[in-house]
Parts: structure tokens; sequence; C-alpha cells
């Protein structure tokens, strides 16, 4: 088997729907035939009857129904285990695969054997660049996020600049280069490397799993790449959006989970400190939202 692919959903079922049809478009048109890959979809417990339209729909999937929703990197663990591609795909189900990019991303490590992973340009539902590579986050840039810098100041100025270049908003993803970590809308992995580095913490429920994994994988020694000549349609954040003060703590969780395992080392008195000052962050982000959904809606 040469590539696996895995789609984690819940409650995407149109968008799924779509996201499987350019699936099954690439494998025909581009790798010969269906029996070159094998797609996974596991759905996380989805209530608007997602798994029976895979089921009934696109019977070729290897479909995984929990009952109750796992978090996406235990759900995409449990492909994982069942898979058997030389290439493990991890794809969002909010996605659709543009025209010879799977093929692309495949052929992409025969030029680029110290790749372990390899991730396409992703476009807006408009057509428009995603930027959608990230540093490794660190103290200082994570604070410029969180309370707005990256978004106050311009990109021309000093300041600016500074304040972007966790998101690297000054680059356009407009050229090939190596990176630290991409989107994990799209990421096609060696399973070589898979094996080697293990699959996503289920520490993490949802939002920087695929951070630590590419920390581990840069950590093993491997190199991650972004390549613009692959491009995936990705409708941003549809999964999110349905539950967005859930997962702004989620995603604050993820990142205290990242600075304990990564960046902590001996310093236990940190502890509180961190958790307290990145969920008091989060409450703001969650106070300004609630107030713009109600500004928005007298």
């Amino acid at each position: 088997m040469l590539l696996s692919i895995i789609i984690v959903s819940w409650n995407t079922r149109n968008l799924l729907d779509a996201c499987l049809a350019s699936v099954e478009r690439e494998l025909t048109a581009t790798f010969g035939g269906l029996d070159r890959g094998q797609v996974f979809v596991v759905d996380n417990a989805s209530a608007d009857s997602s798994a029976q339209m895979v089921a009934e729909k696109y019977p070729w999937v290897k479909l995984i129904a929990n009952q109750d929703n796992k978090g996406f990197a235990a759900a995409n663990n449990q492909a994982f285990a069942l898979s058997t591609g030389d290439f493990v795909l991890m794809l969002n189900p909010d996605t659709e695969v543009k025209s010879g990019s799977l093929k692309t991303l495949v052929d992409f490590f025969e030029t680029h054997p110290q790749a372990a992973v390899v991730a396409p340009q992703l476009l807006n539902s408009d057509g428009s660049v995603q930027r959608s590579c990230r540093q490794f986050p660190t103290f200082v840039g994570m604070l410029y996020e969180l309370i707005g810098l990256s978004r106050l100041f311009p990109a021309s100025s000093p300041r600016g600049i500074k304040f972007r270049e966790y998101k690297m908003l000054d680059w356009n993803h407009d050229d090939e280069r190596q990176v630290d970590q991409p989107e994990g809308a799209c990421l096609l992995i060696k399973r070589a490397v898979l094996d080697r580095v293990g699959t996503l913490d289920e520490g993490f429920f949802m939002l920087f799993e695929e951070v630590d994994w590419c920390y581990r994988v840069k950590k093993a020694g491997y190199e991650i790449w972004f390549t613009p000549r692959a491009q995936v349609v990705h409708h941003y954040g549809q999964s999110i959006k349905q539950v967005k003060v859930a997962m702004i703590l989620s995603s604050h969780r993820g990142l205290y989970r990242f600075w304990h395992k990564h960046y902590r080392g001996g310093r236990w008195w940190l502890d509180a400190v961190a958790y307290c000052g990145l969920m008091a962050l989060a409450y703001v982000r969650i106070a300004s939202y609630k107030l713009k959904a109600l500004l928005s809606h007298p």
C-alpha cells in the first residue's frame, strides 16, 4: 500500500462529502485506482449523519464511528494503528484536494530524502493563499499573539515584523522552504518517521497536538517542508467555530501542555504561573468573542 489517508470528522457532513469526492478523484485519476490508497474516516460521534453518509456513499472508505468524541489526537491514532501505507496523510474534512496535489506531495520525498513531513499550500474558500505555517511557539512570540500585538502594527514597521514572526506573516507562502510547523489540515508523513517518532500525544484533545508532533520530528533530526506546488482548499475552522469557546479553552490548555512538556525543564515553580496566565488570557479572548457577537447581533 502506497498511501494511507486519515480524516477525522466532527459534524462536517457536507464538507466531508466534498473532501472525499476530491480524494476519490485524485486516487482514481493520478494513482490509477482506489486500491492504491486506503482512506480512513474517523467520526467523533457526529450528530449530522456524517458516518451514515460515508457508509452509504463511499463504501470503499474504512469507517471508524466512535460513540463519543475522543478528540483529534486520539482519533487520528486509531487510524494510524490500522494504516499500512508507506506514506500517511492527515487531512481535515473541511478540505478539497486540488488536481495532482497528492502525487506532488508523495513525489516530493524522492528529491528530499531527509524530509519527514511535507505540507501543501492551503487556499481559502475564495482561492486566496492561507498563511498556514508557524514557528514553534515561544513565550514572547505567543504573548505578542495572544494579546493582539501581531494585529495592531503594520507589517512594514520594525515592530510589526517582530510581532508577526510567530505566524510568519511577512512571508507570502509562495516558495518552497523548510518550516517548523505547518498547520495540521494536510500533512504527508513518512511511515518510517511515524514509527520512530511515535503518534500524536493524546494528552492534547484538540489543537497543538500537531505542533508537539512536529517539534518531536525536528528534535529527531528530520526536516519539515512546505511546497506551493501542491494545493489544497481549506474551508478554515468549520468544526472549531461550532464550539468556539471550548476551542479557545482547549487551545490554551494545549499550549500549556506543550510548554510543560518541552520548555519547562525543572522549573516546577512556574507551573501555576504559566497555567493561570494562559487561562486568564483565554477568558479575555472569550469575553472579547462574546462581546463582538453581541455587538454584531443587537
